[in-house]
């Protein structure tokens, strides 16, 4: 008991931490005037005396965090803090008169934190502009994680937070930092992505689009989320230099940090060169756009090649980095375009990016290991040790990765079934579950870039968010919660 006490108390300290957040929609809602401070008022106190009492009431628990702990918090924390951003969305839509279910409102929530971008909302355009500021916030807090964040100050608190970041970073080589002290790589990972924020909210600014869409949409880019303030998406700014912009941000948030942080101590771009992933997530990303161009220009989907390579470069690239944009229909292409860029989606970005999916370092590792057992089955006695970048895997990191890809095949299906038995096409029950367990947002068919996930119900709502939390803490985190082993002493 005296352990999940000092949980609470952890996750006391994070709602409080989150509940400042809300300061952001504040000040939107003073500055366009647009009637919802109260609100966010409301949302706040209501926040803080959450995170209060559990704070306060466990104070004298706190301790350091072992990795059992690190596990039941971070899964405690990312179902709790879209628990406490539903409230803002709840008000907002009961006072204007219209009907959000809390079924609904908490996919919004879960949708924004985890950067997945699907939503349940329509008339975006018409939405107060606070609330559309929230809900990219909300992306920009959970593109690199709260739990990141938390970690860089709980060791000011006395609570050590190694084991939260190992349970929330992406990738399977958590072992590695970039400082020596957890709470010092923490702030580096953020000094990262807020100078790329910076620089992605002038460049939208300087190509022609409003602060305030500028502000909102640099949130929704460096998140890799897709939430935007236009029903149509990119597709309302018709901008070939807005959308190249975004083509940039977005391939950029789909490296590891780690790299960019590296190259900024070093001085040179080497460390680029270096990784595994890096060149390998930028030649099939941006090759599989030329392909998909040339496609669509051979079979007639658009009369000119640039523009065919204007509309396949962005939506691939949108896609495979889990961003989730669009600036078309691309549902109507011929099926085969879209089914690869949502393939792509599942694995392109690399660990310790904002992106989504199983992650590239992990689809090389088992595409090196797949060639180390067809080499062994034609020479049995060959040595052909799995090498990535001049260094030997070690074994029990490729268990790891084929245990997870295995959970992940497994969850594909069970979901997808229970979408099936709901009653969806196979279309839209494939999608959306690949569309949530990967991050991306859209899918195909009643999900498309030109619709939303309002058409699906409850029941569906609620597979779709469970695969959104277990997609963004890559399963094992949350799932090992349901091991009887977990919870004994």
């Amino acid at each position: 008991m005296r352990r999940l006490l000092a949980v609470a108390h952890v996750l006391g300290f994070t709602i409080l931490l989150f509940a400042s957040t809300m300061i952001v929609p504040m000040v939107g809602s003073l500055l366009m005037e647009d009637g919802q401070l109260i609100v966010f008022l409301e949302a706040f106190a209501l926040a803080v005396s959450i995170g209060s009492v559990l704070w306060w009431g466990t104070s004298r628990y706190r301790a350091e965090l072992r990795k059992r702990d690190g596990f039941l918090l971070v899964s405690l924390v990312w179902t709790t803090l879209p628990l406490i951003a539903t409230i803002p969305l709840l008000l907002y839509f009961d006072d204007i008169g219209r009907y959000l279910s809390f079924t609904d409102a908490y996919y919004e929530a879960m949708s924004g934190l985890t950067a997945t971008g699907g939503t349940v909302l329509s008339s975006l355009d018409t939405l107060a502009p606070s609330i559309n500021l929230w809900r990219v916030t909300l992306h920009w807090v959970g593109g690199m994680g709260i739990i990141v964040l938390a970690v860089a100050i709980l060791p000011l608190l006395g609570v050590g937070g190694h084991q939260m970041f190992r349970a929330e970073t992406p990738g399977p080589m958590k072992e590695e930092k970039l400082t020596p002290r957890i709470a010092s790589t923490a702030k580096a990972l953020y000094a990262i992505y807020f100078g790329l924020s910076i620089l992605c909210f002038f460049a939208y600014k300087l190509a022609g689009m409003t602060w305030f869409d500028a502000w909102c949409h640099m949130a929704s880019t460096v998140a890799l989320g897709g939430f935007s303030t236009h029903d149509n998406s990119f597709g309302y700014f018709d901008s070939p230099v807005i959308e190249a912009i975004a083509i940039v941000f977005m391939l950029m948030s789909g490296i590891n940090y780690a790299t960019h942080f590296n190259v900024l101590r070093n001085g040179d771009f080497r460390p680029y060169w270096r990784c595994p992933e890096t060149i390998p997530f930028l030649t099939i990303v941006l090759g599989a756009g030329l392909v998909i161009a040339c496609y669509l220009w051979f079979m007639g989907v658009y009369d000119h090649p640039l523009t065919a390579l204007r509309f396949a470069m962005f939506n691939t690239v949108s896609m495979a980095t889990t961003a989730g944009f669009a600036n078309t229909d691309f549902a109507v292409w011929p099926l085969i375009a879209p089914l690869t860029m949502i393939a792509l989606g599942m694995f392109s970005t690399s660990s310790g990016s904002t992106g989504g999916g199983i992650k590239m370092i992990r689809a090389m590792m088992l595409t090196k290991q797949t060639k180390q057992e067809m080499i062994g089955i034609l020479h049995p006695h060959a040595v052909t040790p799995v090498m990535l970048s001049n260094r030997l895997i070690n074994h029990r990191v490729l268990l790891s990765v084929l245990a997870f890809m295995l959970l992940y095949g497994f969850s594909i299906a069970v979901l997808t079934a229970l979408m099936l038995l709901s009653g969806l096409d196979p279309t839209t029950a494939f999608t959306a579950v690949l569309g949530s367990l990967n991050n991306i947002g859209p899918g195909l068919g009643s999900i498309g870039p030109a619709s939303n996930y309002s058409v699906l119900n409850s029941f569906q709502i609620w597979l779709c968010t469970f695969a959104m939390l277990i997609g963004r803490l890559e399963m094992f985190t949350v799932l090992v919660l349901f091991s009887p082993g977990f919870w004994r002493k």
